[in-house]
Parts: structure tokens; sequence; C-alpha cells
């Protein structure tokens, strides 16, 4: 919806950056564990979710007003890949990579799916789900419980365990949703007739 809505208005107001920009990071992150690791859905699923994140980052880009902070955001970014991958490959042995990067995509992801917890105190505030995206939660519910269940088929802990976290945050937002009714929901009050 951010994408279709910055291609209609032609603007990126009211779109944050960074969450195209961590998302990238964390899809570019588990396609290197699918690739260390040979395994052809984490790197299929990855791969697509790299090169979606990266379209939005164009995209954002091409409609930003001010380009200068968002490329240096990027830059950044490409800096912490090189960095990481440069670490992967010259300090660590290759016995042990698997579990290196294993390990940093599962503390990123458990980042990524804690992140919605300062607008959850907001909601409770306000009273009010309107910083919460229902699409984004139940895309984020199903997208954990669908890794969950395939780290567990795989018995693999790095793609199980950092992906509960998003099922709890999803849990938990569904409860907002319904405390916080999106009737209850308007900036005004109705007039009396």
């Amino acid at each position: 919806s951010d994408l279709r809505q910055m291609l209609v208005t032609k603007s990126v107001e009211n779109i944050q950056f960074l969450p195209f920009l961590t998302t990238d990071a964390n899809n570019l992150s588990w396609l290197g564990y699918g690739c260390l690791k040979g395994d052809g859905t984490v790197v299929t699923v990855n791969a697509i979710g790299a090169a979606l994140q990266t379209l939005y980052i164009l995209v954002y880009l091409y409609y930003s007003p001010a380009k200068r902070p968002v490329l240096l955001q990027v830059l950044l970014l490409l800096a912490v890949v090189v960095t990481g991958y440069g670490y992967l490959t010259i300090l660590v042995d290759s016995g042990t990579r698997l579990t290196h990067l294993g390990l940093f995509c599962s503390v990123f992801t458990i980042s990524m799916y804690l992140s919605p917890l300062a607008d959850l105190a907001k909601v409770v505030r306000s009273k009010s789900t309107r910083c919460l995206s229902f699409p984004l939660t139940i895309t984020t519910f199903v997208a954990s419980s669908s890794w969950t269940l395939y780290g567990l088929q795989l018995h693999d802990l790095y793609i199980t365990v950092p992906n509960v976290p998003g099922i709890i945050t999803s849990l938990v937002q569904f409860w907002l949703f319904q405390r916080y009714r999106p009737e209850l929901d308007k900036p005004y009050s109705p007039l009396p007739a």
C-alpha cells in the first residue's frame, strides 16, 4: 500500500523510509543464510523480498524531495552488508560461518518484530489504532507463523526462534484492533442531530 500511495500521489509524504531499508537488510541477511545453508526456500523468498524492497527504495528515492539523506542511509546499509560479508568470509572460519550469520539474522529479525511495541504504547494511551496497519499485522502474523512452522520442520532454531515474537506482537495488535475498533478511531465527535 505504501508503494501504491507513492505512485498515486507522486510523493513520499507520511511514508517512513526506515522500514524499507531495514526490511531490505533483513532480506539480504536471510538470503546469505539461505545460500550458505543451501536452502532453496529461504533463498527464493528472500531474493524476491530483497528485490521488492529495493524497488520500494528506488521509488522512494525517486519521489523523495530530500535525496541526500535517503542516499546516505542506503550507502550505510551497503557498508553494513559489505562489512558483514567481509567479516564472515575473512574473519570467521567456514565451520562456524552459518552459526554466526544465523545468530545475526535471528537478532535482527527479533528487533524488527519487536519494533511495533513503541506504537503499541501510543495506541493504548490514545485508545486509537490509527498508527497501526491491519493488513501489515495480518501479513506479519501469516509470515512469522509460516517461518516458525518451517523452522520447526527443519529443526532450525535460527529460523524458528526469531519468528515467535512476530506471532506474539501480531496477536497483541489483533487484540488492540478488537479493543479499539475503527469506528472509535475518528478524530472528531459527531454533532447532535
